[in-house]
């Protein structure tokens, strides 16, 4: 509990922790948030990390800080596709066999929600999932898992890369410190969360209608 608890602090008071991690650490900022993007993007155990969030403060820090947002969009960008190319190699190498209720976070309903966007989107499935928490981790592993073919991976992994970073990191560097975002900031943070796992409640909306 204590873990969730902390895990939850950091994401609602990113702005605070990023601020002090880039006063303590200076330019180790950028590995420590490096590392962090592909763990959340390459280890299918780690969906509960700060995605969204975390790329909106980074962006809206650089303006502040120290950071430089155009080595943290090369930075973080390198580490989502490599992040998904890591967790595509797994879903290959493992298969399904992850989700059988053994490790806690993998959940059946996270792979069976992963898969219904697959059939949706197809392999569009890779760029939109970069834009939904849990799915974005789980959504790589599955393409593995489910034998795409690696070229075809790669394509939506990259463009899907790219525009999930530069799309967050601008939002937080162009509108991240508007006074009245700064001043709210853990309740736009609560609103960006919402919003990226509004296509995810859609979805299960819409399947549990179309259920006999």
């Amino acid at each position: 509990m204590d873990a969730i608890l902390t895990v939850v602090d950091f994401i609602l008071h990113i702005d605070v922790h990023l601020a002090a991690i880039i006063a303590e650490y200076g330019g180790w900022t950028y590995g420590i948030v490096t590392l962090i993007v592909f763990c959340e993007t390459g280890l299918v155990v780690t969906p509960f990390l700060p995605g969204d969030s975390l790329l909106f403060a980074l962006g809206a820090l650089s303006v502040t800080t120290t950071l430089d947002v155009r080595v943290l969009f090369v930075l973080l960008t390198v580490a989502a596709i490599l992040g998904d190319a890591v967790n595509y190699a797994i879903g290959a190498w493992v298969g399904t066999k992850l989700f059988d209720g053994r490790i806690r976070y993998l959940k059946q309903a996270h792979l069976d929600r992963t898969h219904a966007f697959y059939e949706k989107y197809g392999g569009k499935a890779i760029v939109i999932a970069r834009f939904v928490p849990i799915v974005r981790t789980v959504a790589p592993f599955v393409a593995g898992a489910g034998r795409m073919t690696y070229a075809r991976f790669a394509m939506y992994n990259i463009g899907g890369a790219v525009l999930w970073i530069g799309s967050m990191l601008g939002a937080g560097y162009f509108f991240g410190n508007i006074p009245i975002i700064k001043a709210n900031f853990g309740l736009v943070v609560i609103a960006i969360i919402v919003i990226s796992i509004m296509p995810a409640i859609y979805e299960a909306v819409q399947s549990r209608r179309v259920r006999p």
